[in-house]
């Protein structure tokens, strides 16, 4: 066995045919350590290459130009155009020197050219180059393909975490909301006198319990949004709509904290405002928050102000304009050093340790209006000074058209506000005492919304899993059912799936309940056949106004 110094044992195929130049350039490379096949022929090369494809493949081509029958360029033309030996280098051989030859050599796909008579140094020089050059490429190639595929692992690998991390997501979801149902629900029960009277006293505490709950709630709706946001899973449900009345309904939610430090709330929203294409929830949210921190931020008496008003911007390098709504919340607070405003907005972070002990909080309001505002297209910003006030601009394209805003003002005109308990009075004349069945497996829940529901006149029916709830609905046939989802056995959305296959079921109202908070679970509820989704813990009046609403 022949070796070579410098490169591992590879084959050389030489294409001549004039006997003696194959003598030569085989004597030659053999020399150095390379095996050599010849080839008297174009047609017996590609022959000969075709018998030994899947066993020992030439590693490089010489190959003359100038040979009877099939000349080197048809040969090189035939080499190019197989996938199997597309990829050997051809090296032309030729005593032709015209640069005519020379770029139909290149253009053909060939790698280099030598002339005759042969360089013998040149001629092994420009081979081991040539090999070492493909070896370069082969092993690049199999470093793209590993890197390819380890790509692919750590994609599936990031997809597989992903999907972990939204069940996660789900679950705790179900698991901390579950509990906050019976403690939002049986507080609202006994203030509204579900379970009988109570005296002023245990009505203050009542209220603490509800803000107490309520806060949490806060909380944990606010982890969850940033956890679904950094894993990509929070979606826009975006509607065309006016911004005045989430203004309006921010600031009226905001009034009674401003009321008990005596903080001045004032509002500038100028007529003809355009409409947005946004999600109505979540810009409601950005400002709460906002005019929120204004009010835990500001001094007893001090002022908080909402202005809205159209700016126009450059919004690229080819100077386009485009509309936004910007929206300012300005306060007489105590101001933000600048080293500290980028801070701000960073997930659970607060700017020292001795405003965490002054002013309650997870850091994690700022950080969603940032990102919400973002996932619509617009920008926050941010003034201050120190023990004179901050100003956070919020800009919000305009991207809504004329029909969409005549949309929006027929969905403004039509809301209602939610009917306090005294009005929910369910009496037997106008229902006929409906029949409700509960499909639920959480003993505190069906307590909680039996009790409420039991109180302002409705008939309730039990179910703890779906396979009951199936055949109560069958047997009863309800006026309407309330269906958990999560549940043993059979869970609410296969549950719903099969009563809505059954012809004398299948015109029976239902709202799905869920302590699930991913983005398509409404969707998903409501796919299945449920009339309705309601997320909890759930809002006993809001429950009630529901299906109060169903049974018309």
């Amino acid at each position: 066995m022949t070796t070579e110094p410098d490169d591992s044992k590879g084959l050389i195929m030489i294409v001549d045919d004039i006997p003696a130049n194959l003598e030569v350039l085989s004597e030659t490379l053999s020399t150095v350590g390379y095996d050599v096949a010849i080839a008297t022929s174009g047609d017996r090369a590609l022959k000969q290459i075709g018998r030994q494809f899947g066993r020992l493949v030439p590693e490089l081509i010489l190959l003359d130009i100038r040979m009877p029958d099939m000349n080197g360029f048809e040969v090189c033309e035939h080499l190019k155009s197989n996938p199997l030996t597309q990829d050997i280098p051809v090296i032309f051989m030729t005593a032709l020197n015209d640069i005519d030859s020379k770029i139909k050599s290149f253009a053909l796909g060939g790698v280099d050219y030598i002339t005759k008579p042969f360089q013998y140094q040149e001629v092994i020089a420009r081979i081991k180059t040539h090999l070492q050059l493909r070896r370069l490429t082969q092993d690049l190639e199999q470093e793209v393909n590993r890197q390819v595929i380890s790509l692919q692992k750590a994609k599936l690998a990031a997809e597989e975490a992903n999907l972990a991390k939204s069940q996660f997501l789900a679950n705790i979801s179900h698991e901390l909301r579950t509990p906050l149902n019976a403690i939002l629900g049986i507080t609202e029960g006994l203030q509204d006198e579900v379970f009988g009277s109570i005296n002023p006293k245990q009505n203050s505490v009542l209220q603490t319990i509800e803000q107490s709950g309520t806060h949490l709630l806060s909380l944990i709706n606010d982890i969850l949004d940033v956890a679904k946001i950094e894993s990509g899973q929070l979606e826009l449900n975006c509607i065309a709509v006016g911004i005045e009345p989430i203004c309006t309904s921010s600031l009226e939610f905001i009034r009674p904290q401003a009321v008990k430090k005596s903080i001045y709330l004032r509002s500038y929203l100028p007529p003809n405002l355009p409409h947005l294409w946004i999600d109505e929830l979540r810009i409601r949210q950005v400002l709460i928050n906002l005019l929120t921190n204004a009010v835990k931020f500001t001094p007893n008496g001090g002022q908080v102000m909402l202005e809205v008003s159209t700016v126009k911007k450059d919004v690229s390098e080819t100077a386009i304009v485009k509309e936004f709504l910007r929206i300012s919340v300005k306060d007489t607070g105590i101001g933000i050093a600048p080293e500290n405003i980028s801070k701000l907005f960073k997930p659970f972070i607060q700017i020292d340790s001795a405003l965490n002990r002054n002013y309650e909080g997870t850091g994690l309001g700022l950080s969603l209006v940032k990102r919400i505002v973002e996932l619509h297209g617009g920008n926050v910003d941010l003034t201050s000074e120190l023990g004179v006030g901050s100003c956070f601009t919020v800009e919000i394209p305009c991207v809504v058209s004329a029909s969409a805003s005549k949309l929006a003002n027929k969905v403004g005109a039509s809301s209602e506000s939610t009917p306090t308990l005294d009005s929910e009075k369910t009496s037997s004349t106008e229902f006929s005492s409906p029949l409700i069945l509960l499909a639920e497996d959480n003993e505190t829940n069906i307590i909680t919304i039996s009790s409420y529901l039991e109180a302002i006149g409705y008939r309730l029916l039990f179910a703890n899993n779906g396979k009951e709830a199936i055949a109560f609905a069958q047997k009863h046939h309800p006026d309407l059912i309330l269906m958990d989802i999560q549940m043993p056995e059979m869970d609410g959305l296969e549950a719903i799936r099969q009563i809505r296959l059954d012809p004398e079921l299948v015109n029976i109202p239902i709202i799905a309940l869920t302590a699930l908070a991913m983005a398509d679970d409404r969707q998903r509820c409501l796919i299945a056949g449920a009339n309705h989704y309601l997320s909890k813990p759930v809002k006993l009046k809001v429950l009630s106004q529901t299906i109060k609403d169903l049974l018309k």
